[in-house]
């Protein structure tokens, strides 16, 4: 089998199966280099063809009788040009950096503060302003100076009976909704709406490539919302983790996650 590789537009070859895998365990030809031999269409970067390991072993190569020669239907400048494209392997991804990862983060977070506006949104002038009154009464009896933890207890159960089953029900409709775009974004692209904005992308913590949406969205996502919700302390938990040297929150570990830049 004759090789040919190719490195910023300079072209080499051709190379023995031998002599290829030798230069890759040495390094000196890297898994990003292009390559064709005798049977490929097109030229290749040689970690797509190796599958990102130090090695080359053609499925079902036998020695050929005569070695086609070198390729034209795709130049090599082309095929250079069009290294760039190929999927970084995972020693090469950038890892997100803090700042882009809260943003992000917050980002996708105010997409839920309509949800809150939804409820009311079925008042009367009437029920607006005895709900604000309320609000302003609940407010008081948690963080004013004489607290009534008992009195805001009441105050909350009032302010949640003056909902309507109709505005339940928007709530519902809009929270699906949108858990649903959010899901299918980070499906295709590992991406919700907030880290599509900070171009940032969520991948396997191994082999850097796209996961499933189990653990990319529900245990990284869903879960640890509702986790969140309930146990308030759990989230500055979570959030430490990701100041370590790869940045993996604590849903990061247990999902098997990282996050990158695009």
């Amino acid at each position: 089998m004759q090789i040919y590789l190719a490195r910023n537009n300079q072209q080499a070859g051709p190379y023995s199966l031998e002599q290829l895998n030798q230069m890759l365990a040495s390094q000196q030809v890297l898994l990003t280099d292009l390559a064709w031999h005798q049977g490929m269409a097109e030229w290749k970067a040689l970690g797509e063809l190796t599958q990102g390991k130090s090695a080359y072993h053609p499925e079902g190569y036998n020695a050929p009788a005569a070695e086609q020669p070198f390729p034209s239907a795709q130049p090599v400048n082309d095929a250079v040009q069009n290294q760039n494209t190929a999927k970084p392997n995972a020693s090469q991804q950038v890892l997100a950096s803090i700042p882009s990862r809260v943003l992000a983060k917050i980002v996708d977070l105010l997409l839920w503060v309509p949800a809150t506006y939804i409820l009311t949104g079925f008042f009367s002038k009437e029920e607006s302003q005895q709900f604000n009154a309320l609000n302003v009464q609940f407010i008081e009896a948690v963080m004013g100076t004489t607290a009534n933890p008992a009195l805001a207890q009441e105050l909350q159960n009032k302010m949640v009976e003056m909902f309507s089953q109709q505005a339940w029900f928007a709530m519902g409709a809009y929270l699906f909704i949108m858990l649903a775009v959010q899901a299918y974004l980070i499906a295709k692209s590992g991406q919700s709406i907030g880290k599509k904005i900070t171009k940032i992308k969520i991948v396997d913590a191994e082999n850097g490539e796209k996961t499933t949406l189990l653990r990319a969205f529900t245990l990284r996502s869903v879960f640890f919302v509702f986790l969140n919700f309930v146990f308030l302390f759990s989230a500055i938990i979570d959030l430490a983790f990701g100041l370590g040297q790869k940045r993996q929150t604590l849903h990061d570990k247990i999902a098997k996650t990282k996050v990158i830049k695009q």
